[in-house]
């Protein structure tokens, strides 16, 4: 009969070891997905910000482009118009 608790205790406290190791492990994984949160959290606010300069990037240079193109047309009228006086 004293084996028997004696063995009841043994796997009792080899369970309590395992189910203690196993909540450690349980607890820094835990800690490493909050981390892991926050640095998701930062890559989509980098993100978002790189998206918005080159967006705002993009629009400047769309109407630069704009611009450029009506001065072109401009100069070709003026152009044109020159050659029609001339001829």
């Amino acid at each position: 009969m004293e084996n028997i608790n004696n063995i009841t205790v043994l796997f009792g406290t080899l369970i309590t070891l395992l189910l203690s190791v196993v909540a450690y492990f349980i607890k820094q994984l835990h800690t490493d997905f909050k981390s892991m949160e926050k640095d998701l959290i930062e890559v989509k606010t980098m993100a978002l910000i790189i998206k918005t300069e080159f967006k705002s990037g993009n629009d400047l240079l769309n109407q630069k482009v704009e611009y450029l193109e009506k001065r072109v047309n401009n100069i070709e009228l003026t152009i044109y118009k020159n050659q029609d006086y001339e001829k």
